[in-house]
């Protein structure tokens, strides 16, 4: 398969305008390298690591076992007491490029533009848009309302158009897609790439348990929910009957706690600790506490699969469509 060429490809040098997206326990070494291997790139939440020992080896078992560019993301709110530590190991292994989450950038762009790592920011709206581009973000990841974890509020046929007219740098699209053909409706709508997760995650290299993959199999969009009871902010998850049981709303107790001016900080923490730790123990371990997270992609997982083959089956639907729509 031939290049294909857009802003993305040639700013990170792929083959394919395809992230692999950061996803919270999900992404790993394994899957980054295999990624990187078959033409598109990668980038992995630092917090997936608990310890700076445990970053760097990553950092460098991708340097030394593939040659081509990978990311990192960094939560850059002040919820994350680790950031000025990830991000001078980042600088310090010189990352090709950065992710940055749920807060302002601006430390992180300052830090990263002497040494010529790329700073893509997420963004659901173009007020925060202008904002990142007027500190120097290299590109927007457009997060729209189709995207896994925490959506935005637009789709992607509103959200990329209204980025693009308000915003010079380029857009790359995060949610919805799952498909060859979805990948080129992002580029025509003014997109130069898209950030994909979901559908990697019924992947052979995924770390997270056999029920998590197949689970991304059997589900599709229509089971896809919106829940406030894992982070404190609302992040999509598969409608399981362990879902249906717990409900997706906080309870009236939790809802309390928010509100209250003096306690909503901690409140928060702790609704984030206990949520992060149900996901981790669905995600690794059998469990009726079936707590997983995903995006409408998975509309299109139709069994597991390699990176290798998952990547080679979007550039074959991206170049049929291509070919059909010239007939």
């Amino acid at each position: 398969m031939e290049k294909i060429n857009t802003e993305l490809t040639q700013l990170l040098d792929i083959k394919y305008p395809i992230i692999m997206a950061p996803m919270f326990l999900v992404s790993n070494t394994a899957m980054t390298i295999e990624g990187i291997k078959a033409g598109i790139t990668g980038a992995i939440p630092a917090l997936n690591y608990r310890t700076d020992k445990e970053f760097r080896a990553a950092l460098s078992e991708i340097k030394n076992s593939v040659k081509g560019p990978f990311g990192i993301n960094l939560i850059v709110n002040k919820s994350n007491y680790r950031l000025d530590e990830q991000l001078k190991t980042c600088v310090e292994y010189k990352v090709d490029f950065i992710i940055t989450s749920l807060g302002s950038p601006k430390k992180v762009i300052e830090a990263c533009r002497e040494k010529g790592i790329k700073v893509f920011c997420d963004v659901t709206e173009e007020k925060y848009a202008q904002k990142v581009e007027a500190l120097g973000a290299d590109a927007l990841i457009a997060v729209n309302s189709s995207a896994g974890g925490h959506a935005g509020n637009m789709p992607p046929g509103q959200l990329i158009p209204l980025l693009r007219s308000h915003c010079r740098i380029p857009v790359i699209s995060a949610g919805g897609v799952g498909t060859g053909g979805g990948l080129r409706k992002m580029l025509e709508l003014g997109a130069c790439g898209i950030s994909m997760g979901s559908p990697f995650i019924a992947s052979v290299e995924a770390g997270v348990s056999q029920e998590y993959k197949q689970a991304i199999v059997d589900y599709g969009a229509n089971d896809i929910v919106m829940t406030d009871r894992l982070s404190g902010t609302p992040c999509t998850v598969i409608n399981t009957p362990y879902v249906q049981q717990i409900g997706t709303k906080q309870s009236w107790l939790e809802s309390l706690l928010n509100k209250n001016r003096t306690l909503k900080k901690y409140a928060k923490m702790l609704t984030f600790y206990k949520g992060m730790k149900s996901l981790e123990k669905a995600a690794f371990s059998a469990t009726y506490k079936t707590l997983w997270c995903a995006g409408p992609s998975i509309e299109h997982v139709k069994d597991i699969r390699s990176v290798k083959e998952i990547v080679a089956t979007l550039a074959d639907e991206y170049y049929s469509q291509a070919e059909e729509l010239a007939e």
